[in-house]
Order: C-alpha cells, then structure tokens, then sequence
C-alpha cells in the first residue's frame, strides 16, 4: 500500500516549492499540481492522504475544486490555505468537509498539525468505506423476504409481529432469521443492528 501523501494544488510556483521543502523535510510524501484542472486530471481516486489547495486560484478557485473533487469521487480531506480568507468562504469550506482553513503565514506547526489530522481522517473513511463493502456484500446474499424479516427486526419487533405484518408464520420468521444470522456471520440482534448501521452510513468501525 502506498503512503499517505500531501497533494498540493496551487498557481504559486514559489509558494509550492517552498511548501513543499517544509513537508518534505518532515518526512512527508508531496505531490504539486498548478491546477484544480491539473489535479482531477490525474487518476488519485486511490490515493492517500490529504490535499492542501489554494483559496484563491484563477479559473477555478478552491471553493469550486472542493466540489469538483466530491463530484469526482476523489474523498481525501481538503486543507484550504488563503491569503486573505473570508468567513462566508471559510464557513462553505467546512460544510463541505474541509480539515482547516489557515493563512498561507500560518506557523509551520499549525499546518503540520492540519495535515496529521487530515491524514487521521483520511485513513479512518479508508477503513470505514473498506467495511462498508464488506457489509454490503454480506447484505447481498440475502433474499427478499430475508430482507423484509431483517427490515423489522432492526426495528425492535418480536416474531409474533414480524409475522403478522408480513402475512407468514411465525415458524417462516424464525426460518429466516436463521438464514439471516448464518449468511451475516452474527450470533445476536445487537450484532445485527450495528451491520445494519455500517449499511445506512450511521455506525463507524469501531
């Protein structure tokens, strides 16, 4: 697996190099793009890490390349530095699922500090996306009816009305809800519930 790397996209040769030898002599992986264009360009649907942009860049600015990215399907965390950054923008920046929004004088502790959590953030999403799929296919062994039966146990409903919502036998219940507990490879209702959880999005790995 390759490492976790800061992708920097911004239209300041300078400011890129100089950047970039901060986080390189912290021991950190870069990659620089002039662009947002540049960026989603390349394929790092994979990749690792975080990405620091630019607020202010022409053509498409840092508030548009933020939703490219999410339109792209790119999900590492955004870091946004400006020189002259505004609360409407800061305030669009974290909506949108943005680390951090710092000055491009911010002290180098303070970005080295942004970019270790976006990498924290980055690799638990990793983790959670990578159950997720686990739990789906899991899910995808599963009948309609078994569907159904699995629908109204999450919801905290005995045999008796399961099988009375849904018009078959209370034994028919207990059938599926064997197959149910055999094909997700769970022992208890509890166990159950958190996969159903991990399905809709609402539960995290740990």
């Amino acid at each position: 697996m390759s490492s976790p790397t800061v992708h920097i996209v911004d239209d300041d040769e300078s400011f890129l190099r100089a950047v970039t030898r901060l986080l390189r002599a912290s021991g950190l992986e870069v990659k620089t793009f002039m662009s947002g264009a540049d960026f989603l360009s390349q394929p790092l649907h994979t990749a690792r890490g975080c990405v620091i942009s630019d607020l202010q860049m022409p053509g498409m600015n840092g508030l548009a390349f933020q939703e490219a990215m999410i339109q792209a399907g790119h999900s590492m965390p955004v870091i946004f530095l400006t020189g002259n950054g505004d609360i409407p923008s800061t305030v669009s920046a974290m909506k949108q699922g943005a680390v951090d929004f710092l000055e491009k004088r911010a002290p180098k502790e303070q970005l080295l500090e942004a970019v270790s959590r976006a990498f924290a953030r980055d690799e638990a999403e990793r983790v959670q996306r990578t159950l997720q799929r686990e739990v789906k296919n899991r899910f995808a062994s599963l009948s309609d009816r078994e569907k159904e039966v699995l629908a109204e146990v999450v919801r905290g409903k005995m045999n008796k009305e399961i099988a009375s919502d849904l018009g078959i036998h209370e034994r028919t219940v207990k059938l599926h809800r064997t197959a149910i507990t055999t094909k997700l490879q769970v022992q208890s209702v509890a166990e159950l519930t958190r996969l159903w959880l991990i399905l809709q999005g609402k539960s995290q790995a740990s």
